[in-house]
């Protein structure tokens, strides 16, 4: 049991850590390495509480493509961010009445929450009457039977914002020649071609 604690203290203090070093560094490129060592230790915390496909879907789909990418776009694209600092004095009072209110929540949250005394019995099993699956499996016939709906509407939304996201980022040039496939399937002889008389010896 003190080996469990001594892990979990260092998981969650190297993951505050780098939470905060995510918001503090002026690299950006730092910030990302920061925000992939959190992920790592928030998937550690996630294997001691018994949650080990949450953990692997944790370092796979987020820091095996949403990091990266992130990135990637830091390192590739030519962000002015001297530019985006700009008028950050006049969002301050803004942004300290924010954080006033979620550092009282968080505080509410501390002092006002109680433990189960046989909550590590129910860690490892969502489904009470099914007791012969494991983790994995017990999440699955919990997220498509008894939440599915909501589910496939979660799913729903982030299809929309993604192409909501494309459509406001899309930009056509003007002065580049693009297909088109009316126009193609349409096309004739008369208008496919064009037949030059050319006169001998005097070539186009």
């Amino acid at each position: 049991m003190i080996i469990h604690a001594i892990f979990f203290y260092l998981f969650a203090a190297v993951c505050v850590a780098s939470a905060v070093m995510v918001i503090a560094s002026r690299n950006p490129v730092h910030s990302v390495l920061f925000l992939i060592l959190a992920f790592v230790n928030a998937a550690g915390l996630f294997v001691l509480m018994g949650a080990e496909f949450l953990a692997m879907i944790l370092i796979v789909v987020y820091v095996g493509a949403v990091a990266v990418l992130f990135l990637f776009v830091v390192m590739m694209l030519d962000v002015d961010f001297a530019e985006l600092r700009h008028g950050f004095l006049a969002y301050l009072p803004i942004g300290a009445l924010i954080g006033v209110v979620l550092l009282a929540e968080l505080i509410t949250v501390v002092f006002a929450w109680a433990i189960e005394p046989n909550v590590a019995n129910f860690i490892t099993a969502p489904i009470p009457p099914v007791s012969d699956v494991n983790n994995t499996e017990a999440l699955g016939l919990v997220l498509y039977t008894r939440y599915v709906y909501f589910f496939e509407a979660a799913g729903v939304i982030l299809l929309v914002a993604m192409i909501g996201a494309i459509v406001l980022t899309l930009q056509h040039k003007p002065n580049v020649r693009r297909q088109n496939i009316s126009d193609q399937v349409a096309r004739r002889r008369s208008t496919a071609i064009e037949i030059v008389k050319v006169k001998s010896g005097q070539g186009l």
